[in-house]
């Protein structure tokens, strides 16, 4: 009986503090930061064959939930992709080749949205498609086993000679062609000069696509034996050539597939000149490092990974997700590749992996501490299950988490390759309602109760996100606003709850509910429903100073670069015109202005960040520079 009664006593303790509030401290002066609006991205959203172009249904569902930031290389056929030819080798299908047409996907993003870009991909491996005329038969091979083992080498006359193969491997010089640097880097001629896109909104380019398992994915090709440093060398002069022709290209790598695969190569840790074993992804910026003061070219502007933690049947785990990348105090049960980072090549007990907090401490010791690299997460998914049977409400909170949580660190784009039930309503929640500006926020209960926070673009509106996480009960939410003042006693709400099915079809027609809710002082409680996404928009009439309000749907487009930059900093318009440019400190103060000046002198300013607004009668547009 003793023993009955401890154990209630005890679940009972732990029911009421599994079921406290949360007070949630947001602070609308502390820690502000621009939100990358590239954040808002995906993979796989336009079609690259002009037989079967996206639907205009498919383009409405883009622009109304606010998807901003498109990566269409294909992940795995971008590796071998002929841009002359407009052909892929498909390493998941045999190695068979098959049309696709960037222009035609390219062209289509900049004519059926607006303020958006586009991620596409160079290649490194230096083979790419030539033909389709070599395919293995993969229809009639079906038709007697069913579509099983398409990871096979088949292409180029290879697979069972009953489907006119030798029996073996294909040939893959019958199916591929020489690629060097030059033609690879070719494409930004084509469709720049030649085509006349927008480069400014084609600025972000990945370095391939996870070289560390190309001798998994492209072993038609000697890949296995490839080392690490040759990878690198690959890497270098494709960034060089880039960088040369088109400086202000944001080159994106190096696209690293998983947790495990972020630390090794070919299951390896790397062996540096010096003797030393690094892990890779600390090899790579080491070698970014030397290599950028060698030539003195800036060969990295996002260093960009995907993960996959395949956590579909652990949604406690699924829902903490979004600590991975910078929390250096929380242990994450599926901590693997990490463990390289031990003395002797393993250690057990490292158990948190904050991975972008730690690449950050490796470019500041290799790179210097005005590395200006940014992050980026180019794919993500297996967290929840591919069958359709997903929760809609947890894939909101995860979702949501992962947002609140790349905007508050500055993440610079963010385009999962997995897509969900319940994301198209929080990225339509996010892109629509929320800031431009993180600022601070903290939760004391943030396992279950995650709070966000950022200021509009000018200041007049604080907006603060709660995402209850319990899987079981509502929650109360006490928020605690300081440092701005709320101009009445009511507040605009939004929510999203007990979401059944895909239920966003457009900015009219969607599951987000409108509230209302009260503020008291600078105080508000409101009841959280179990999986829960709610957001709050407080007006003000004392606007809070913004580091620099950015001028949004400007019509003007133009480049910055280098960027950074030591003593010139180059203007390109897109338009000739006239216009003007001035640079300020992060205060706001005026450094100078310049009238129509292609070259600006800034050897005299001191290191740091500056912005640099350009003014024309087409509009105003704002960009952030790093002075070394």
């Amino acid at each position: 009986m003793k023993n009955l009664i401890f154990t209630l006593l005890v679940f009972a303790s732990f029911s009421l503090i599994a079921q406290s509030a949360a007070t949630i401290t947001v602070d609308a002066t502390k820690n502000v930061s621009s939100i990358s609006p590239w954040i808002y991205g995906r993979n796989n959203n336009t079609s690259d064959d002009p037989s079967k172009p996206t639907s205009n249904t498919n383009w409405q569902l883009y622009n109304d939930a606010g998807l901003r930031f498109y990566r269409e290389n294909g992940g795995n056929n971008c590796t071998k992709y002929n841009w002359r030819l407009k052909l892929s080798s498909h390493p998941d299908w045999y190695n068979n080749v098959y049309a696709h047409n960037w222009d035609y996907s390219a062209n289509t993003i900049l004519t059926k949205t607006s303020g958006t870009q586009g991620l596409y991909a160079f290649q490194l491996l230096g083979k790419v498609a030539s033909n389709k005329k070599n395919n293995f038969s993969d229809w009639t091979y079906s038709q007697d086993v069913g579509y099983s083992s398409p990871a096979n080498n088949w292409a180029g006359g290879g697979g069972d000679a009953k489907y006119g193969g030798n029996g073996g491997d294909g040939d893959p010089s019958l199916y591929l062609m020489d690629w060097p640097a030059d033609s690879t880097v070719g494409i930004l001629d084509h469709w720049f000069n030649t085509l006349g896109y927008d480069s400014t909104r084609l600025q972000y380019w990945n370095m391939d696509n996870e070289p560390e398992i190309w001798s998994g994915t492209h072993d038609d090709e000697p890949t296995s034996s490839m080392t690490a440093e040759a990878y690198m060398q690959k890497y270098f002069a494709v960034a060089k050539a880039v960088r040369k022709k088109h400086p202000y290209i944001k080159i994106v790598g190096p696209a690293f597939a998983n947790e495990w695969t972020w630390y090794n190569w070919n299951n390896s840790l790397v062996k540096g000149i010096d003797n030393k074993d690094y892990s890779l992804i600390e090899y790579f910026i080491k070698r970014i490092g030397e290599e950028q003061k060698a030539s003195g070219l800036k060969l990295l502007d996002v260093l960009d990974v995907h993960f996959y933690p395949g956590t579909s049947g652990n949604p406690d785990l699924t829902l903490q997700l979004h600590k991975i990348w910078y929390d250096s105090t929380w242990v994450y049960s599926g901590a693997n590749g990490v463990k390289r980072l031990g003395k002797w090549g393993w250690d057990g007990s490292i158990t948190k992996e904050y991975f972008f907090e730690r690449c950050n401490q490796w470019l500041i010791k290799y790179v210097g501490a005005n590395h200006n690299v940014k992050f980026g997460i180019g794919e993500y998914g297996q967290i929840a299950p591919s069958d359709g049977t997903e929760d809609p409400n947890l894939i909101a909170c995860w979702y949501a988490s992962n947002l609140g949580t790349f905007a508050n660190k500055g993440l610079e784009f963010f385009t999962p390759w997995d897509w969900y039930k319940g994301q198209w309503e929080v990225l339509h929640l996010f892109s629509k309602y929320y800031g431009t500006f993180a600022t601070s926020a903290t939760s004391s209960l943030d396992d279950v109760v995650s709070g966000y926070s950022s200021l509009s673009n000018h200041g007049d509106t604080f907006i603060v996100v709660l995402v209850n996480k319990d899987r079981t009960n509502s929650r109360t939410a006490n928020v605690n606003i300081q440092n701005f003042t709320p101009s009445g006693s009511n507040v605009e709400g939004y929510q999203l709850a007990s979401l059944s099915g895909e239920t966003f079809v457009s900015k009219s027609s969607n599951a987000l509910q409108s509230k209302q809710y009260t503020v008291a002082g600078n105080q508000m409680s409101l009841s959280l429903p179990k999986l829960s996404v709610t957001l709050l928009r407080i007006p003000t009439n004392s606007a809070v100073q913004t580091p620099y309000a950015v001028e949004e749907n400007a019509a003007l487009k133009v480049n910055v670069y280098p960027n950074p930059a030591q003593d010139m900093l180059n203007i390109q318009m897109e338009k000739a015109g006239v216009y003007t440019v001035s640079i300020h400190n992060i205060l706001g103060e005026k450094m100078g202005e310049w009238n129509s000046a292609k070259q600006v002198d800034i050897s005299s300013f001191a290191a740091g960040n500056y912005i640099v607004q350009i003014k024309s009668d087409e509009g105003v547009v704002v960009k952030k520079v790093v002075k070394n």
